[in-house]
């Protein structure tokens, strides 16, 4: 893991002192609500329905021992006993008060961890795969780029007010498990036919109002030269980006208006200027510096072949259900990547309480595990498991309630918090996700319908990614009263899709039935192997429509 150096310290340490003195004024009333909004949310501070919320940085998602009982401390002494794990890799505490904030953030300080640049009109937390460093898959560990990035944006003096928030991801793997294309600028580990390791790099990509899959700005850009490419995309956005309407003023839009030829001229009119003073030249010597700190960990020369983890799959079938979705292949023999699912049955996706945060804390020292990851679906990820070590570790985590067999099946639901949490929500999220999980909460059904990716936001802001589901769900309102619309056929991964509206909305009675409906036409018109995605594609959309809205009083 990285770690901080006297700079990091410095900044993290100088912004608490700062933000302490700015909420004192505020508390003695020296600075209005309006003044005092936009240094809370460069503060990652947000005022939300009932209270405050804080949204704690975690970069490329990586958490050590220390850092998770923090955040345990956090939860138990300053919140309601836990947090929530977003899908931008980061943790939120929902209930905190304004008056606790400064000494969170010290606390917090204290193991490298802060709230600089979660919100406001910045370049967000950087996010990558959370498989990165273990997956089989991988060409190059993403997360050095993308603490490279995070040192260069952090505080970036030019790029500290932007027109609109920007977020960057980066993927490693030809399996994008970071939605790099729906980011505002996504960054691919690519070789290219000579045989070196480069990027490429979209923009343009986002949810929300308008959704967009971003398009192709640099084909193929040298390692040396990658921050001069991000700069020259940050400074066209930067000078051309939308600022008199709060919905037209993400990059996506000025890309889609200027269009993806334009958009790449004028990146690489910028990229020349700033590549030709050479000033962000990346030295081969600190990319190696960097990577030293992503080093994998010493693995054991273990054999692939591991007869207690299979004896024990034998003998359990709950360890056997819970291998076959949580249990990913390693790089190593012998190790594996393990899935922490935080969606109980019924459960709030995303939620964890302090005792379990600590308790994964003790379960990383026990086994000698380095890191925990924060993956994109709101659940955890363990990277670097010896496979042996597995049955113990599940019996740990079945304790903990943290054992759910689920990862990537219907009930592995991404859910934003919606109207329970959020003021811009206009429907309730979680109780939806709830329903939806307990009407599947048979097993041996998530194992027939296979993969299928739900993802719901309470708004048209898709905090919940619905415009990137297999099934996606938008909470609406009509005069007052919830209502869901259904998308179909999306896809965040590298065969980026956007989902097709299925129809009207539904009420929240009905959109439980309308999603099992959708899943029924997937079970019988499915071939050998398909996808409920792969489903979708092939015969479109009317077959599932005419189920969903059977019965309803009136013709599609």
């Amino acid at each position: 893991m990285y770690r901080y150096d006297e700079f990091d310290a410095r900044v993290v340490a100088d912004r608490v002192k700062q933000f302490r003195y700015q909420v004192e004024r505020r508390l003695a009333g020296e600075l209005t609500e309006d003044e005092f909004k936009p240094l809370r949310l460069m503060n990652g501070l947000y005022l939300q329905l009932h209270a405050y919320m804080l949204r704690i940085a975690v970069p490329y998602g990586t958490l050590a021992p220390k850092q998770l009982r923090m955040l345990a401390h956090i939860a138990r002494k300053y919140d309601k006993g836990y947090g929530h794990f977003t899908t931008r890799q980061n943790i939120q505490f929902n209930w905190i008060k304004l008056v606790d904030v400064p000494d969170a953030l010290a606390d917090l300080a204290t193991v490298e961890m802060h709230a600089i640049q979660t919100s406001g009109n910045c370049i967000r937390n950087v996010t990558a795969d959370h498989f990165a460093g273990a997956a089989r898959d991988e060409l190059e560990d993403p997360r050095i780029l993308a603490e490279i990035v995070r040192q260069w944006s952090t505080l970036h003096p030019e790029f500290s007010f932007l027109p609109r928030k920007f977020k960057i991801a980066v993927s490693g793997s030809e399996h994008d498990r970071a939605a790099v294309k729906f980011h505002d600028m996504g960054v691919e580990i690519i070789r290219n036919d000579e045989g070196r390791v480069g990027y490429r790099v979209y923009a343009g990509g986002g949810m929300g109002r308008t959704p967009y899959i971003g398009h192709v700005v640099g084909d193929f850009v040298e390692k040396q030269d990658i921050l001069a490419f991000l700069e020259a995309v940050m400074r066209v956005y930067n000078q051309s980006g939308r600022r008199d309407n709060l919905f037209k003023a993400r990059i996506k839009i000025l890309v889609n208006a200027l269009g993806p030829e334009e958009m790449r001229r004028q990146v690489m009119r910028e990229f020349k200027e700033i590549k030709a003073s050479g000033a962000l030249e990346v030295p081969a010597e600190e990319l190696a510096r960097i990577a030293q700190y992503f080093a994998p960990p010493a693995f054991e020369v273990l054999s692939d072949n591991a007869p207690d983890y299979e004896a024990a799959r034998a003998a359990s079938p709950a360890f056997h259900a819970w291998t076959e979705t949580n249990v990913t292949p390693h790089r190593a023999p012998g190790y594996a990547i393990a899935t922490i699912s935080l969606k109980p049955i019924g459960g709030v996706p995303g939620d964890a309480t302090h005792e379990q945060i600590d308790a994964l804390a003790d379960l990383l020292d026990e086994f000698g595990m380095a890191e925990l990851r924060v993956s994109h679906e709101q659940n955890l990820v363990l990277p670097h498991v010896r496979k042996k070590d597995l049955p113990a570790i599940f019996a740990k985590l079945d304790a903990l309630g943290l054992a759910t067999p689920n990862a990537g099946l219907v009930t592995d639901i991404i859910a934003c918090p919606g109207l329970d949490y959020c003021d811009l929500a206009n429907a309730r999220s979680i109780p939806i996700a709830q329903k939806i999980s307990e009407r599947f909460a048979d097993l041996d059904r998530q194992h027939d319908i296979g993969e299928l990716k739900i993802k719901i936001s309470g708004c048209i802001n898709a905090c919940g990614h619905h415009h990137a589901g297999h099934i996606g769900v938008l909470g609406v309102d009509k005069k007052g009263v919830e209502y869901y619309q259904l998308q179909l056929g999306g896809s965040g991964a590298e065969d980026a899709s956007i989902g097709d509206i299925l129809g009207p909305a539904f009420g929240k009675d009905e959109i439980v039935d309308a999603v099992e409906g959708v899943i029924g036409v997937y079970l019988e018109r499915r071939e050998k192997n398909e996808r409920f995605l792969d489903t979708v594609r092939r015969v479109g959309i009317e077959p599932f429509k005419e189920r969903a809205y059977a019965g309803w009083a009136f013709h599609i």
